[in-house]
């Protein structure tokens, strides 16, 4: 069972992911350790259905009788495995176990034969963080805010809350999911169809100040400074693939 103490940590995490106005949703993770706990306990507290994978049938005990989720043993990147867990439902997918190579195998297990729409994995290594980028897999690194990154990566309404507001709360500078298909377009495509503008990109695991001609790849993460009452709209135009421009 998680300590008061790790629970209040992540009090927050809750309230805002409670806050949001996703519709209940199916998550999956694989990896009953300590983030994937914290992952376990939020989504689950908020009202969403979430199947936990772990080969180890012990390491379920740390969720508690509080969870109402489920619980699937095997292998995070076995298909049998991933269908008992409702890979096919699943609104996203978080590999946080202890292996970077079983993480990265099974987020593009369900990101390609499962076509699950928000996956990220937790790796160790921040050497490979430019081989997983390149893969356009988003990747967080084993920090002791890893859950916070985690659920900025499958709850793309999450990250809206804004990594900094400017003294008057007129202005927020946060990072913005962008819908896939807006990979290739120029960061000034973005600027001009959400009305923002964006601050940098990061890019390979390093931060870069794009210009206007930049084009955004696969794994850019785009931090953008908005008007704070905009950010709903600014949401809705990035989640969606860009609207083809008629001559």
């Amino acid at each position: 069972m998680l300590s008061e103490l790790y629970i209040e940590q992540h009090k927050q995490v809750l309230l805002v992911v409670r806050s949001e106005e996703l519709a209940v949703a199916h998550f999956v993770i694989m990896g009953c350790g300590r983030v994937g706990v914290a992952l376990a306990h939020t989504l689950d507290g908020a009202g969403h259905s979430v199947a936990v994978i772990d080969q180890d049938p012990e390491a379920f005990r740390r969720l508690g009788q509080e969870f109402s989720g489920s619980k699937v043993i095997g292998l995070g990147f076995d298909r049998d495995t991933l269908v008992e867990a409702k890979i096919e439902e699943a609104y996203a997918f978080a590999a946080v176990s202890s292996g970077d190579n079983s993480n990265i195998l099974a987020t593009r297990v369900a990101r390609e034969s499962y076509h699950v729409p928000h996956v990220v994995a937790r790796i160790y290594d921040p050497g490979r963080a430019e081989i997983y980028q390149r893969l356009g897999i988003p990747t967080v690194a084993a920090v002791r805010w890893s859950t916070d990154q985690v659920l900025r990566r499958i709850l793309p309404d999450y990250s809206m809350r804004g990594d900094y507001r400017e003294p008057s709360g007129r202005l927020m500078l946060t990072e913005v999911a962008l819908h896939r298909d807006w990979y290739g377009h120029l960061v000034k495509e973005v600027e001009e169809a959400a009305g923002v503008r964006v601050a940098y990109l990061t890019r390979f695991g390093e931060g870069t100040i794009p210009q206007s001609r930049t084009r955004l790849q696969g794994g850019d993460l785009v931090h953008v400074m908005m008007n704070l009452d905009q950010s709903k709209d600014v949401e809705k135009i990035l989640a969606n693939a860009p609207v083809a421009v008629s001559d």
